[in-house]
């Protein structure tokens, strides 16, 4: 069993949208990661993927339409689905993948 400050370890972070995995449960990967207001490029996957901001606000473009997602809101983004992250997404953000 081990504990884990995920907004600290997102900072330390040698630069931001490089993700770290910093455990797995369930067989998912929990991985976190800093956003810094750039956009980040389109992609899909073959697994459902949690996006869960702890800190900030991350701009989800789901296909031309731009989502809000605060602190404190997940979103689950479906297997399949291609989406990236317009411009202005800042925090700290958990993802929860395969």
């Amino acid at each position: 069993m081990s504990k884990t400050h995920l907004i600290s370890t997102a900072n330390q972070l040698p630069r931001a949208w490089a993700s770290t995995i910093v455990g797995q449960a369930a067989g998912s990967n929990v991985k976190v990661l800093r956003m810094d207001g750039a956009a980040y490029p389109d992609e899909s996957h073959d697994f459902d993927e949690a996006l869960l901001v702890l800190d900030g606000c991350m701009r989800l473009d789901l296909q031309g339409q731009v989502t809000e997602v605060n602190a404190g809101e997940v979103f689950i983004v479906p297997a399949g689905v291609p989406h990236a992250v317009a411009p202005g997404s800042h925090g700290t953000l958990v993802i929860i993948d395969r």
